[in-house]
């Protein structure tokens, strides 16, 4: 790491001391191609050397160096830090990697009109941001989280379904917070979604509300902010395990840390074959424009289920969601260019998601006290699994389990967690649907 930090000032450094060399990078690289007329007063070696200085001077400002910013400097650092916490402390590696490496990408100073960043039209970087403009890549891992989620435990006890409700309260805090601080209705409603910590439909709903292509009523234009909304998302996905923990033992006392909850009973191949279509047609009738995410939520866990389909189901569960996880991460983070993306708006962004995640770990825990206020015996319910009502599945669910085992090292709660964890994935997808009825 030290070294990589070497190598990254010493090229710093060349970027500002360039003036010092004698380059400019005022000059216009388009106006490098020009005609050398005969000097007769110069002599062919002096005439020889000023061209390959002129040279020289072109390709450099061409080069990264040339073009540089103090923007472009600090987002190749953010992007670093993203792949060293993804592999030095295991923080959602499959996310953080693939986004630290396109944030990398995207801000890596180059000469306009060369069909090269994410934004130019032509460039195969805008071709593959595509699917995050059109809320294409979002269903297709929805289709994958489906064929490998395991609704046993929220079969088995259909109340802590209400815990990944209660969670969303997270959602609807946050869209109030950006309609404070001067976001748009439309803008309010995809920044708000950062409270579900759910990446994929975060996605979905800003491509849909706030893709700077969408026209308010009073004749402006909506903002681009699927950048930093994807980055917040799956930065405070990946930072569950950091994030959450302090906040259960300040609302959680050591009693009720130690509570047991008794075993789930077993769930039949039937009941889990059934769940899914009946899933299917109660949410997408309360939300309907969510269909295109729980559509393909509850079709990839029919896959699963249904004994008759395993083909499938491995491919949707691996294969794809590994392809579309790369295209995603990386075409996200290549959207965050240092002059699109350092801005006061996705500042705001950072800290209302900041805020948001910790409602929404709040709403989760303070409900589930309340649910044991009308239960009795082994049927109370240990509050930490509300916290795993947000959608960050399966870290959530873990990170629960690990803290219960700190109070009580033969308390099991990882199956009663995954439980509001995935009703938070179905909870969070239908607030965006809600959301993007009311402001699309």
């Amino acid at each position: 790491m030290k070294k990589i930090l070497l190598i990254f000032g010493v090229l710093s450094l060349l970027i500002f001391i360039r003036p010092a060399l004698g380059f400019s990078s005022d000059a216009n690289p388009k106006d490098g191609i020009t005609s050398v007329e005969a000097q007769p007063n110069v002599d062919q070696g002096e005439g020889v050397f000023t061209n390959a200085v002129h040279g020289i001077e072109q390709f450099y400002n061409y080069t990264g160096f040339a073009n540089a910013t103090w923007g472009h400097i600090i987002m190749i650092l953010i992007g670093i830090v993203f792949i060293y916490l993804g592999i030095k402390f295991d923080y959602e590696p499959l996310l953080l990697i693939p986004i630290g490496i396109g944030v990398i990408i995207g801000n890596i100073p180059f000469v306009a009109g060369n069909q090269t960043g994410i934004y130019e039209t032509g460039s195969v970087l805008n071709y593959l941001y595509f699917g995050v403009v059109k809320g294409v890549y979002p269903p297709l891992i929805f289709l994958g989280i489906g064929a490998m989620t395991d609704f046993s435990s929220l079969i088995a006890n259909p109340k802590l379904m209400l815990l990944g409700a209660a969670a969303q309260i997270g959602v609807f805090g946050t869209f109030l917070g950006a309609l404070y601080l001067g976001f748009s209705l439309p803008e309010a409603g995809a920044i708000g979604i950062i409270g579900g910590a759910d990446g994929p439909t975060a996605i979905f709903l800003s491509s849909k509300l706030a893709n700077g292509i969408n026209i308010l009523p009073d004749g402006t234009t909506v903002k681009n902010l699927i950048g930093p909304i994807a980055i917040a998302a799956y930065s405070y996905m990946a930072l569950v395990p950091v994030i959450q923990p302090p906040i259960m033992r300040l609302l959680v006392n050591k009693e009720d840390r130690k509570i047991r909850m008794k075993p789930p009973r077993a769930v039949t191949q039937k009941e889990k074959m059934i769940f899914p279509v009946v899933a299917l047609l109660l949410t997408t009738f309360i939300s309907p424009s969510a269909l295109p995410l729980l559509g393909m939520l509850f079709f990839g866990n029919l896959l699963k289920e249904s004994g008759r389909t395993e083909r499938l189901a491995d491919t949707a569960r691996t294969k794809l969601i590994d392809i579309v996880t790369i295209l995603l991460g990386v075409t996200v983070g290549a959207s965050t260019q240092a002059d699109i993306f350092i801005t006061k708006d996705s500042m705001m962004i950072f800290a209302l998601g900041a805020i948001s995640f910790v409602i929404a770990t709040m709403g989760g825990l303070l409900f589930a006290k309340f649910m044991n206020l009308f239960l009795k015996g082994d049927n109370k319910i240990n509050p930490l699994i509300g916290a795993s009502g947000v959608s960050a599945v399966p870290d959530s669910a873990r990170v629960v389990h690990a803290e219960a085992l700190k109070s009580d090292p033969h308390n099991y709660l990882l199956m009663h967690a995954m439980a509001p964890n995935v009703s938070g994935v179905i909870g969070s997808a239908i607030a965006a649907g809600i959301l993007l009825s009311f402001l699309a």
